[in-house]
């Protein structure tokens, strides 16, 4: 079994120093060997830990989120139904956020093109003015 220095995790994962020790601290990353001077050593299944992490984090799931994903997944099977409402859950933030940002970005378009079109005054900043 290999084991990885902080700095190896690093330039390996693209993840700070800090934010591995945050992950400690916070109860992600658990049990992490330490030398007898106190330097942190990391092998394949902490490196596999972080690489979930940081692949949930890309999915939008929080830090606490995360936390019971990492207990779950000990033991998927079991926790097969909680993982899938979760899931639903956060696919349907993301569909709201979907939608709204497909709102501002027509809003905004529109904008655009009213400001492109105009010979007087700013289309842009008069909305922006607006109590709407």
């Amino acid at each position: 079994m290999s084991l990885y220095r902080i700095g190896d995790i690093t330039k390996q994962l693209g993840v700070s120093a800090d934010t591995l020790r945050y992950y400690e601290k916070f109860g992600l990353l658990i049990n992490i060997a330490r030398t007898p001077s106190g330097i942190r050593q990391y092998d394949d299944k902490d490196i596999s830990r972080i690489k979930f992490i940081k692949r949930a984090q890309r999915m939008n799931f929080s830090l606490e989120e995360i936390k019971n994903l990492l207990h779950m997944r000990t033991d998927p099977q079991h926790a097969k139904d909680e993982i899938r409402t979760m899931t639903a859950e956060k696919l349907a933030d993301i569909e709201t956020h979907l939608s709204d940002l497909t709102t501002l970005r027509n809003e905004l378009t529109l904008l655009l093109n009213l400001c492109r079109g105009s010979e007087d005054g700013c289309p842009i900043i008069e909305d922006l003015d607006t109590d709407n």
